[in-house]
């Protein structure tokens, strides 16, 4: 179905749609969120319920890592590495490599290749989650391509808050969760521990067994989270902030064999028989906010990551030995440090405006066991500018600009067969231009419209440029940043408040896109800026307060992708359809039900043509105060145990429940 045919089918029920992704009282429930983490174009953006989830919501619907509390939010689809058993989310059609994760404003993506596994990033210390389809802040800094994500997290309003939780997933799964903070004036302090732990996953009943997965428990499925996070702020006047942060996660994983029936697919005959038994990271963060006098400010923003990977390739499905020629141990060891200075200043009459410098150094070591450590270090600066230029009451314009450089300190290949490390060429430094303007007016007290233009880049990660990638590629490190042309126009109203709507039109126009191209050389392929393609689409969301205690929440989003530049290759992972429905009931102040269900259509699964089909999944969700302090919570995931797939091969979780009980003062 064409665009124009769903867009004229979707404008009729714009009276009866909303931009609020949860119950109205939630939107308003912001005393936990940590400002000073959140990277915000105007006052008004964190009011945008569209593309906020906060943690009340990801509490009620059980959203327990951040990829699964994204998929709540229209625009936003979720996605799987199913070989790599990593969970993701496409924003618009961008990926994560195109749309970067941070935390309190602190690029948290993986040096190597700009991916992050979202399922290791739990929610349960996380105020709110921000996403930025676009039009993005330049302020967030490089490789905004698409948007960017930003996690936030809490900042404690009393002298004492805690909450926590205990509970089970199936009956093999633990949950457990502490949150204590304190606010004594000038000082706060804010604390968290978590641990997820599950021995497997449940298969649907009606999937078919196959060739190395029989049913029931999926094989090698498990996955243990650890996560400790601390923070310490001193705010010595209204205006001005400061604070020291700490985040220690901790991550295992199984990886479940290939259980599909495609042909093409070399893991058909050779089946991947991969755990990572290591997937740590560690972040040390400072942020501050210093008010200089009434119209001039300095924030600033330093920070230190550590990650560290390991993954075992073994013989077969006992994973115990590796003595074939495809197993072996892949040991990452990489660390990012940078920071960025933003000088705001409102001496301009009508101008709020911010001058931005951010530096920040990518170091990646990797090496197989028994085999030299091979180095990559990549510096990336970015130099730019915004403004927020209030015309009238009504009407704003945003426009911002910026310069990008990434050059490469060092790259080493290594010969297997020598034994020896050598010094890839050097390269040029690569560097981009991005600019955009945005144009909002206030119809009314009720209804705002805007439109706004953005170029945005990515430069090549390391993996792009220097990845052989077991053999069948040819290095390029002279890859070119890819950039993205995005335009919006959107629309926000709200009627007898009771009825809130938002929907945008948004397209994308792709250059330079980085693409594998095949036979370079005889059976290799190569990295190249060779790609064009086209995004276009449209999303819109509703909530509805029927009565006092029931509401209504629907969002809706649909997107066509063309490749232009090889019409035959498709894109992958994305749907062209995704629906998402919500009712909230309280048949009684201490009782709340939830039924929530979503319908994604069929997505290509490979880029020679190989699709998993539509599916639709029922939840239902129920929440009891007990005592003064205390709750009790209960749900069932995909109560019709449908046997779906977000990848060929790697079937999703058949029918699940858990039981939780909170704590909370």
């Amino acid at each position: 179905m064409k665009l124009k045919c769903i867009a004229f089918m979707l404008f009729p029920l714009i009276g009866f749609c909303q931009q609020n992704n949860s119950i109205p009282t939630d939107s308003v429930k912001t005393s936990n969120i940590f400002m000073l983490g959140e990277v915000i174009v105007t006052q008004h953006q964190n009011k945008d319920t569209l593309n906020r989830v906060t943690s009340k919501t990801m509490e009620a619907q059980n959203k327990i890592d951040v990829s699964r509390a994204l998929n709540m939010l229209p625009g936003v689809t979720l996605t799987a590495s199913g070989p790599r058993n990593e969970s993701m989310v496409s924003i618009r059609g961008f990926d994560l490599r195109q749309v970067p994760v941070y935390m309190d404003g602190i690029p948290v993506y993986v040096p190597y290749d700009g991916y992050v596994d979202l399922a290791r990033f739990t929610t349960f210390d996380l105020a709110a989650i921000d996403v930025s389809k676009g039009f993005s802040s330049v302020l967030y800094g490089p490789n905004s391509l698409g948007g960017a994500i930003n996690l936030i997290s809490r900042k404690p309003s009393k002298k004492l808050e805690y909450d926590g939780s205990l509970g089970m997933i199936n009956s093999n799964g633990y949950r457990g969760n502490v949150n204590v903070g304190s606010n004594l004036g000038q000082f706060y302090v804010q604390g968290g521990f978590s641990y997820l732990d599950r021995n497997s996953t449940r298969m649907s009943s009606n999937f078919v067994p196959m060739k190395n997965e029989d049913g029931g428990e999926r094989d090698n499925s498990y996955r243990t989270d650890q996560k400790i996070s601390f923070k310490i702020g001193w705010t010595p006047n209204k205006k001005s902030e400061y604070a020291l942060g700490y985040i220690n996660q901790k991550g295992e994983k199984g990886n479940p064999v290939y259980a599909g029936s495609d042909t093409k697919n070399s893991l058909l005959v050779n089946p991947r028989f991969w755990q990572w038994p290591v997937w740590n990271k560690e972040s040390y963060y400072f942020i501050s906010n210093s008010n200089l006098d009434t119209k001039n400010s300095l924030k600033t923003r330093i920070y230190y990551d550590k990650f560290k990977n390991t993954l075992n390739s073994y013989d077969d499905n006992t994973y115990s030995k590796m003595t074939k020629g495809y197993a072996f141990q892949s040991l990452y060891d990489d660390y990012t440090f940078g920071g960025n200075v933003e000088y705001n200043t409102q001496i301009i009459p009508k101008n709020d405006f911010k001058f931005a410098v951010h530096f920040k150094e990518d170091v990646h070591r990797e090496h197989n066991l028994g085999e030299p450590v091979r180095h990559f270090i990549d510096n990336t600066v970015l130099i730019g500018i915004e403004d927020v230029y209030k015309v009238s009451n009504k009407f704003t314009v945003i426009p911002g600009l910026s310069y990008n450089i990434r050059k490469n300190i060092e790259a080493q290949d290594y010969n297997s067969t020598t034994k020896v490390i050598s010094d890839y060429p050097s390269a040029d430094a690569s560097d981009a231009y991005n600019a955009q303007i945005g144009l909002f007016y206030q119809l009314n007290q009720d209804q705002k419209l805007g439109a706004t233009v953005s170029q945005k880049t990515r430069f090549a990660t390391i993996k792009d440029r220097y990845s052989y990638r077991m053999g069948t590629a040819i290095p390029n490190p002279d890859l070119k940043p890819e950039t993205a042309l995005n335009y919006e126009v959107n629309y926000t109203s709200k009627f007898f408040d009771k009825l809130t709507f938002q929907t945008a039109l948004f397209y994308s126009k792709l250059t330079d896109a980085i693409l594998s191209v095949s036979n370079v050389q005889p059976g290799k392929a190569q990295m190249q800026n060779f790609g064009k393609a086209d995004y276009k689409g449209i999303e819109a969301q509703a909530a509805y307060s029927i009565l006092k205690n029931l509401s209504l929440n629907v969002n809706y989003t649909y997107i066509e992708r063309k490749n232009i530049t090889s019409p035959s290759i498709h894109f992958t992972d994305v749907p062209n359809t995704k629906v998402m429905g919500t009712v909230e009931y309280e048949p009684i102040k201490i009782l709340r039900l939830i039924a929530n269900a979503e319908f994604n259509s069929s997505r290509f699964s490979t880029s020679y043509g190989t699709r998993v089909p539509d599916y639709t999944l029922l939840n239902l969700y129920a929440s009891g105060k007990i005592l003064k302090n205390f709750s009790l919570d209960a749900g069932l995931n995909n109560i019709f145990d449908r046997n779906y797939s977000l990848v060929e091969g790697f079937p999703e979780e058949g029918r699940n429940f858990f039981v939780t009980l909170r704590f909370f003062n």
